[in-house]
């Protein structure tokens, strides 16, 4: 933190400086691995962009990426992309520091600085932010599910698995295996989410793809949960989506009473009868 603001306070394009991120979060879970969330607001971005010597300043990077720079030179370029208005630079350290550095212009700091709860501003020379709240993860709580939503859910995990299954028939591994842990997984953490915020009360995060899950579920739950990753054996991969069905209908089940909607045991049904098939080969 030295470092950066240290840098901060010495270099006149720089006029602000905010954080955010986990080590802003007070429920995080606090270790050595933390990023360095940093936004610099500044006068102009384009210097920081064609003369990088500033990084140094940091300690020898072991790895750089710029994702708006990959992101414009791999096609995915939109309005968003301006590089004289928004910047960041994700930099790996060789002391292991990570520090994730965003620099915006004053016009850009401003809009952007209330967006998210979970913001500290750590140097304002010119008094350009306004006040802001203690830090909170609020916006990142479990939300309650519309039951559009849930239904939407249930249909798109029951689906989705038959593909599953003709992958593994077709001995096509790569797209079984992004069907599982993609579409379908997709839906089973959404699951699990509401099933969380149901437990507490719709007033946590499950942290970034879930990363929390283990803390919020019981033992039991989770050992389950663990059990849908599978390896590449064909017969591992079944047993997993076995497993993956069990856990989503308890959960699906629970989530459905508690918030007064209905569960369509039919589509559960059928795709179980349609995996059955395909395991006997018979379809």
């Amino acid at each position: 933190m030295d470092l950066i603001l240290g840098m901060a306070r010495t270099d006149e394009r720089i006029r602000a400086v905010y954080m955010n991120g986990s080590r802003t979060n007070p429920n995080a879970p606090k270790d050595i691995y933390q990023d360095y969330d940093i936004v610099f607001v500044v006068t102009e971005i384009m210097t920081f962009i064609n003369d990088k010597s500033w990084i140094a300043h940091f300690g020898t990077p072991l790895i750089i990426q710029e994702p708006d720079w990959n992101d414009v030179h791999t096609g995915i370029e939109n309005a968003a992309h301006d590089f004289s208005r928004r910047y960041a630079w994700l930099m790996l350290f060789d002391d292991g520091n990570r520090i994730d550095l965003s620099l915006e212009t004053k016009e850009e700091g401003v809009k952007k600085f209330l967006s998210d709860k979970l913001t500290v501003l750590l140097l304002d020379k010119d008094n350009l932010l306004p006040e802001i709240p203690p830090p909170s993860d609020e916006d990142y709580h479990v939300k309650r599910p519309m039951k559009n939503q849930y239904l939407a859910c249930c249909n798109e995990f029951w689906w989705c698995l038959n593909n599953v299954a003709k992958g593994i028939a077709r001995d096509e591994l790569p797209y079984a295996m992004g069907m599982l842990n993609h579409y379908v997984r997709d839906m089973l953490n959404e699951m699990v989410q509401w099933h969380i915020g149901i437990k507490t009360h719709f007033s946590v995060s499950t942290g970034k793809m879930g990363k929390y899950f283990k803390k919020y579920l019981s033992s039991e739950l989770y050992g389950q949960y663990a059990a849908t990753y599978s390896g590449s054996d064909y017969a591992d991969m079944w047993a997993s989506v076995d497993i993956m069905c069990d856990l989503f209908h308890t959960l699906a089940a629970e989530v459905a009473e508690h918030m007064g909607f209905f569960y369509r045991q039919e589509e559960e049904d059928g795709t179980r009868k349609y995996l059955e098939m395909v395991k006997k080969g018979i379809s």
